[in-house]
């Protein structure tokens, strides 16, 4: 019926975002990692450059002991050592990110600095409770450190650097997502440091600078002043304070925006902080089905305004994304706003689909008369919370608890729709309600369709062989929407959106006649029922009827709770009451159930 298609969720970092200042603060330590570090490998052999967190070293401490044992492991004496900046972790009880700064730095270098045979694979290392996960990246062969022997002279300091690598350590329970994810990061910024060794040998020059603090602390460790070199190197080195900057936004935002060497962006989101419901993070794995079911009759809500985003947009971001920014509007479905920007459907799905992964915009129906809302389960209904008194700022002369007591049980916007009331009132509406769902304090209900038949005596239940009729949407289905104050004179019960697909579904439909040609359409369509089951729809009274029965017939495969009343009306090219009027005259034989779709719901109600 539809292409499938899969959003590429690692696309071109044009398409990418800054940081919002808004962003979400952490989720927890389950997601955040426990240090990042920079090692590298060459003729010198194994060197670690930096690592973020780093332990401070106690001022305490006596050269003596300095010289016994290196200053920056962990100290496990018990006592915790005082931090202004917040960088050392407490040392009683043992935590993770302790264990991390147990490995000394002459062990980190050996154990992540990998062979050049690595290179370009996934690095994964479990070492007790620790995860480390790299992307090691080779800069040039072993065997090409040597001079040329058609220039013999020096005049170029020729590089010693191998290979290098950025390694997070993570939690060794940590989910399979997020080691995919942080692999990704750690690619992605190898790639970018590689290109800029190759262009101006940015890496070798950082790499040069941190060795030469390093020894420089070292000299001063052993004249009894004990200093952590990391420290050091930040003020004087741009890429320890980028690979800082990663750590510090993975820990709390989630997104990640560098500028290596000022020049090449490298952007990054951590989708499990900034996808986020009910205090509860949506899996990404949920998150990709849910963009594979993207489909033309669903509609995009931003969830910032049009000037905020077009603001954290990159300056050499795609047209076509500003152009959609623009152009978008919770009462235009995918197909229509494909339209209105110029833009290839199949482009709009891809923007779309990047827009929801970066925490940007959510999937909903379009918003016309007919949708039926209600008060999330999950939603703050204090008088007093902080969202009661952004509404108050943003719609004055109304109240957030006022409002979601409307919606305490289903109800439709034709419901609040008054011919005396003024339209700037109805549009006012329209406004409240997409700030609502915007802040998941709403979710939609749509219907559903069972077939049923009653069971006869012989037959006092449903056949064991019969598969249960669970309630199970395999996509989101939106209607055209009806504009409630945007000056659409037709309602929502006339106006019908072409699938692409079932072009010729409405010449079908208003074919008449009790041709033979139909009577065997009909038959083929009703003889995957049973026996039982058409005898029960072949007595219903409109079943009389040629063409009633026709349609019934055509629409038979989605009366299994598997489709809603919009995807019908989508696939099938019909009427919201043409559809109606056929279930009122089979609905001796027919079940309507109202529930939300499990698709949607992922964005406004927290996962089980």
């Amino acid at each position: 019926m539809y292409k499938q298609w899969s959003p590429d969720l690692n696309s071109d970092a044009k398409l990418m975002w800054k940081q919002s200042e808004s962003s979400l603060q952490p989720n927890g330590e389950k997601t955040s990692p426990i240090s990042v570090i920079l090692v590298s490998s060459g003729s010198r052999g194994n060197k670690l450059l930096f690592r973020y967190p780093f332990q401070k070293v106690s001022e305490n401490t006596s050269s003596a002991a300095s010289k016994q044992r290196s200053p920056y492991v962990l100290n496990t004496s018990g006592d915790s050592t005082e931090d202004q900046d917040g960088d050392a972790r407490e040392q009683t009880p043992l935590t993770d990110e302790q264990l991390v700064a147990g490995f000394s730095d002459i062990i980190l270098a050996t154990i992540l600095a990998t062979k050049s045979d690595m290179c370009g694979k996934k690095f994964e290392l479990k070492i007790d409770n620790v995860r480390f996960v790299g992307h090691p990246t080779l800069l040039q062969l072993p065997h090409s450190i040597q001079v040329s022997k058609t220039d013999p002279s020096p005049k170029r300091e020729l590089p010693t650097m191998i290979l290098f690598s950025v390694v997070f350590a993570l939690r060794a329970n940590a989910d399979a997502s997020v080691i995919n994810c942080m692999h990704n990061l750690s690619r992605r910024i190898a790639i970018a440091l590689q290109h800029e060794e190759r262009r101006c040998q940015y890496l070798t020059r950082e790499a040069k600078l941190m060795l030469a603090v390093q020894d420089e602390v070292t000299t001063m460790t052993e004249n009894g002043t004990p200093q952590s070199p990391f420290r050091q190197i930040l003020p004087k080195c741009k890429l320890a304070r980028d690979l800082k900057e990663a750590y510090d936004s993975l820990c709390t935002t989630g997104v990640v925006r560098l500028h290596i060497n000022n020049w090449l962006e490298v952007s990054f989101c951590l989708p499990h902080k900034i996808h986020r419901v009910g205090g509860k993070h949506i899996p990404p794995e949920a998150l990709e089905r849910s963009l594979k079911a993207i489909r033309p009759y669903h509609a995009l809500l931003l969830l910032d305004s049009e000037k905020t985003l077009l603001a954290q947009l990159p300056l050499d971001c795609s047209p076509a994304l500003v152009r959609l920014i623009k152009t978008c509007s919770a009462v235009k479905n995918l197909q229509q706003l494909a339209q209105d920007a110029d833009l290839a459907l199949l482009q709009v799905f891809q923007i779309a689909a990047h827009l929801v992964y970066w925490g940007k915009a959510i999937i909903i129906y379009p918003l016309c008369e007919n949708n039926v809302y209600m008060l999330s389960p999950h939603a703050n209904i204090s008088i007093y919370s902080p969202l009661a008194d952004e509404f108050a700022l943003q719609f004055p002369g109304h109240d957030l608890p006022s409002m979601l007591a409307k919606f305490s049980l289903p109800v439709s916007l034709s419901e609040f729709r008054n011919p005396l009331d003024a339209p700037v009132h109805e549009a006012q509406l329209i406004q409240m309600v997409v700030w609502m769902l915007q802040h998941r304090l709403l979710f939609q209900i749509h219907t559903y369709v069972y077939l049923l038949v009653p069971p006869t005596e012989e037959e006092p239940g449903p056949r064991e062989e019969e598969p249960p009729l669970a309630p199970r949407v395999t996509g989101r289905s939106l209607s055209t929407p009806s504009a409630l104050s945007f000056g659409s004179p037709t309602s929502s019960d006339d106006m019908t959106l072409t699938s692409p697909s079932m072009e010729n579904s409405s010449a079908e439909l208003q074919t008449g006649g009790d041709s033979p040609l139909n009577k065997r359409m009909t038959e083929t369509l009703l003889a995957s029922l049973t026996e039982h089951e058409r005898q029960a729809i072949l007595r219903v009274p409109a079943a009389q009827n040629p063409e009633d029965l026709r349609l019934f017939a055509r629409l038979l495969h989605y009366f299994r709770g598997h489709h809603h009343l919009e995807e019908i009306m989508y696939n099938e090219n019909m009427r919201r009451s043409q559809l109606k009027t056929l279930f009122d005259k089979f609905r001796s034989v027919l079940v309507i159930t109202n529930h939300e779709d499990p698709i949607i719901s992922l964005f406004q109600s927290p996962p089980e």
